[in-house]
């Protein structure tokens, strides 16, 4: 959206009270998030009092969803517009505009291309690693997801405009780049004129020039191929992380869930993954509280984690969305219970996260720079290629964001690694 709107004469500000247009981009997997929306508008709106020509939007699952609900929740809103719309958004935008009264945007074109602008080159990025979105929608309908009914089907991109837009992001210093979809391994089952599997377009993008790292999220568990483990022993920029959601470590949750598949089927491809990837990590999202769940099969989730050894993990109470199957159902693990497993989970996950780390004590990490560090005594920050977040010292005059240098771990806290640069590997 940014893209599209620097094609219209818009550039980012970093102070809301320069702000012409300010757009909130927002998520409906959880309720916090849609609470959030609201919190946020709410201190905005001295904004719109002291400058009434400035417009304001939301977009993303929630507007799509909640429509409606959110122009009158937000009664000085100019418009909404849904994830599926993003390439009319310098058309929404001159629309309020031209109309000043608010309005939902309702260009329903399913067929249409949702490619990216180009950019020139002499327009950096600010970040070594780049997002590109490379499938849209899911056709799992997990009993609990909202995105089915906000995102609708999957569909991917043409391959082709994918090696497009990858060599742009490296033209303009991209180092790493990160595919995105709600189900990204599901790549290439469906809308692609000419066929291409997810494996391959792995292999596609690391025969592009200038591409130093690549990581894709996030994965379901029944799409993961033999040939995608392949790639990771074939290809060196493929990064040794993947983030493969399991929700639930018990099958008839599993199977309430409606997931697909079992406990036993999860632990044999994390096998299969760490047999063939030694130092592969992953890392998971957890649901706890979901409804019927009994303490037994709450604590087959905290087995599980521990038999997978996930680094890190995305860690919920479960709360209903609006539309979904399980919000039919009695929620009837009261909230206390859910927020006393939860706290349980997050001690379970931090204490896998401190055995993974203290591995990494006296060792050298390749680390991708991605700029100063905000911590006090300065020094510069990064991530490792298993997606640990890496503070360290160095030369200040001779590092710099991209640049690929190894850093010796003298200390870990949480899921981050401290420590000091010893050579630079890959100089921007």
């Amino acid at each position: 959206m940014e893209l599209l709107l620097f094609h219209s004469g818009f550039a980012r500000t970093s102070h809301l009270e320069e702000a012409d247009l300010i757009l909130v981009n927002t998520c409906s997997v959880r309720e916090k998030a849609e609470q959030k929306i609201f919190s946020l508008f709410g201190g905005m709106r001295p904004l719109k009092r002291a400058n009434p020509d400035l417009v304001m939007g939301v977009t993303g699952c929630l507007a799509q969803q909640e429509g409606e609900r959110l122009l009158k929740r937000i009664p000085f809103l100019d418009f909404i517009l849904g994830p599926d719309h993003i390439e009319d958004i310098p058309q929404a935008v001159d629309l309020a505009l031209e109309t000043q009264q608010p309005f939902i945007w309702n260009d329903f074109d399913k067929k249409k291309n949702y490619s990216i602008p180009e950019v020139s080159a002499n327009r950096p990025l600010a970040n070594p690693s780049a997002f590109i979105n490379i499938i849209k929608g899911c056709d799992k309908f997990c009993s609990f997801c909202v995105v089915p009914h906000t995102r609708g089907r999957e569909k991917s991109r043409e391959a082709a405009e994918i090696y497009n837009e990858v060599r742009q992001l490296v033209a303009r210093g991209a180092k790493e780049i990160i595919l995105l979809g709600q189900n990204v391994n599901a790549y290439g089952k469906h809308g692609l004129e000419t066929p291409v599997a997810f494996h391959q377009l792995l292999y596609g993008i690391a025969g592009i020039p200038g591409v130093k790292r690549l990581r894709f999220t996030t994965s379901y568990p029944n799409d993961f191929t033999p040939e995608l483990i392949q790639a990771y022993r074939d290809l060196d920029i493929l990064v040794n992380h993947l983030h493969l959601p399991a929700q639930s470590g018990n099958n008839r949750i599993l199977r309430e869930m409606r997931r697909g598949n079992t406990v036993e089927e999860y632990l044999a491809l994390s096998d299969a993954l760490q047999t063939g990837v030694p130092d592969i990590e992953l890392t998971s999202d957890i649901i706890v509280g979901y409804p019927g769940e009994t303490e037994s099969e709450f604590e087959d989730t905290l087995r599980f984690m521990e038999r997978v050894g996930f680094s890190s993990s995305f860690m919920f109470c479960y709360s209903p969305r609006p539309g979904t199957p399980a919000a039919s159902l009695l929620d009837n693990v009261s909230e206390p219970v859910k927020k006393e497993r939860l706290q349980k989970t997050m001690a379970c996950q931090n204490e896998l996260t401190r055995v993974q780390g203290e591995k990494y004590l006296g060792k050298e990490v390749e680390v991708l720079i991605e700029g100063r560090s905000p911590r006090k005594n300065g020094g510069f920050k990064g991530r490792n290629p298993q997606f640990w977040r890496v503070n360290f010292s160095g030369d200040e005059s001779g590092l710099q964001a991209g640049d690929l240098v190894n850093v010796v771990v003298d200390e870990v806290s949480g899921h981050a690694l401290k420590g000091r640069a010893s050579v630079t590997l890959d100089p921007i």
